[in-house]
């Protein structure tokens, strides 16, 4: 278009073919700028990101064959599966435990009550038993002895938590069955209490009356609500005279599973908890 106009035998202005140049100009940059922008209109495809929640925690086995083979040797049973649920935020992150029975499953604690936990219960048997280790353990109480009518078995000292409910208190021990039975371990709080399975080796289900260090070995701490932390130092001294290394492998935890490293379970519990320097422990200062 210049050229021609140049060619023209009618001469433009000045200022005409300088309009006409920048005109050029200008198209042409746009063209070139369009050419170069339009293989990135469309960007390499994003993968696209689930809405859908994270899969909610199963309960797992604490027990593995080889763990449950423990104690047969002395003609014990040990054919009832143990369950761990995830820490529950109804309990301040306590652990609840099932024991699979065939004259009727025990439940140690409250587990959260959601959909995943209740469908799995189900599954299991339903619950018989119900045992409350400490008034932290206590959780939703009331719907899990709805929807399962079992039995509420918590220390006499606690049982006024439970108004109107249907329950049965003890003051120091109770037998469940010929080879479960709860003792009292007032401390922690004062109707603080532990589960003991004789079988697969002895099993202790502490609540918050022992619990692991980061080392994942099992102590009593002392905390600013406490109860009473000589008595709770006593009846740990207590538990070492009933048992022996044959007769308490395990100990359950109720709380700070997370110290025992993917494990829901103390190994070779009474040499450990013998290791436990009780005379130092009573001088210790209570944490916040």
């Amino acid at each position: 278009m210049i050229l021609e106009a140049l060619l023209s035998p009618t001469f433009y202005p000045f200022h005409l073919l300088a309009n006409l140049l920048l005109r050029e100009i200008i198209w042409h940059n746009q063209g070139l700028i369009g050419s170069l922008r339009r293989p990135f209109c469309n960007p390499l495809p994003v993968p696209a990101v689930s809405s859908s929640p994270p899969l909610p925690k199963q309960p797992r086995l604490v027990l593995d064959e080889f763990e449950q083979s423990f104690g047969t040797s002395r003609g014990e049973s040990c054919s009832h599966p143990i369950f761990a649920f995830p820490p529950n935020r109804d309990t301040l992150g306590g652990t609840a435990y099932l024991i699979v029975e065939k004259a009727g499953n025990i439940l140690i604690d409250c587990p959260a009550w959601d959909e995943p936990n209740q469908q799995f219960l189900q599954t299991q048997g339903g619950v018989r038993s119900l045992f409350l280790t400490h008034r932290g353990g206590i959780g939703k109480v009331g719907k899990i002895q709805d929807a399962f009518k079992c039995d509420i078995l918590i220390q006499e000292q606690e049982a006024y938590l439970l108004p109107g409910r249907s329950l049965t208190s003890f003051q120091h021990e109770f037998s469940l069955n010929s080879h479960t039975r709860a003792i009292w371990t007032a401390g922690h709080s004062p109707g603080s209490s532990c589960l003991y399975l004789g079988t697969c080796g002895g099993v202790l289900f502490s609540g918050r009356h022992l619990l692991p260090d980061r080392q994942g070995k099992p102590v009593a701490l002392r905390t600013a609500k406490t109860f009473h932390w000589k008595r709770q130092i006593r009846q740990v001294r207590s538990l070492l005279d009933q048992f022996t290394p044959d007769t308490l492998r395990f100990i359950c935890p109720g709380a700070s599973i997370g110290f025992l490293r993917g494990q829901s379970k103390i190994d070779n519990a009474y040499e450990k908890l013998a290791q436990l320097d009780l005379e130092t422990c009573l001088s210790t200062q209570p944490l916040l």
